[in-house]
């Protein structure tokens, strides 16, 4: 069973390259690895933010949410968050309504090269929000991160205790956007509220995925 899980998992992986090799790829700006706001006080200052004023996020800022969550680090061999036998299946996708420096649409985070893959040109957050039950602030937020799963990918190693550790893995990338927020002065909050078939068709998400959470950001009204 693993096996096949694994290898439907790779047959995958191949469709989705195919599909995004000539997709649009979008550079995202170097990363900021000391900040003005202490890890302390990001802890401290770290609330649910569910209303958001009008002013557009920077691609910057958003690059440095994408790197919090599931960035690579000591030249690519290890990531921000910790993975069980570096198996690394969390991926993050971005909706962007209102980012200065990027184009509305759905993009697809590359840990390796640090840049998005253009997915799809329209404004999906009100499509997200209303598989999200009607939750407004992913409908006006200027961005939002959904962080999915592979579970098979770690199943190909740990069998039936990968679902507890992909769930490890998620709480960890969502509290580390968390707190990258906090320290850029932004407002966030993690919504597991959803209809996941829903999700993963307003995503485009491969039947390997599996959506976990859904974070929209923007600056705290």
């Amino acid at each position: 069973m693993i096996l096949a899980a694994s290898l439907r998992l790779f047959r995958n992986a191949r469709s989705i390259m195919a599909r995004q090799s000539d997709a649009r790829i979008v550079p995202l700006p170097a990363l900021r690895l000391a900040g003005e706001v202490a890890l302390e006080a990001a802890f401290a200052e770290r609330r649910s933010v569910r209303e958001y004023t009008r002013d557009p996020l920077t691609l910057a800022e958003v690059a440095q949410l994408l790197w919090a969550g599931q960035g690579a680090t000591q030249s690519g061999a290890r990531r921000t968050v910790p993975s069980a036998g570096a198996l690394y299946p969390i991926e993050l996708y971005l909706l962007s309504g209102d980012v200065t420096g990027l184009e509305t649409g759905l993009y697809r985070y590359r840990v390796i090269g640090h840049d998005l893959v253009e997915l799809s040109r329209q404004d999906l957050r009100a499509e997200l929000a209303d598989a999200a039950l009607g939750q407004d602030q992913v409908k006006v937020a200027p961005a939002v991160i959904a962080i999915a799963g592979a579970v098979a990918r770690t199943a190909s190693k740990y069998g039936q205790r990968a679902t507890r550790y992909v769930l490890m893995e998620v709480g960890s990338a969502a509290q580390n956007i968390h707190l990258q927020a906090a320290a850029l002065r932004l407002g966030t909050v993690v919504i597991g509220a959803f209809r996941d078939a829903r999700v993963m068709q307003v995503l485009g998400m491969s039947d390997e995925e599996s959506p976990f959470c859904i974070m929209p950001i923007g600056r705290p009204r």
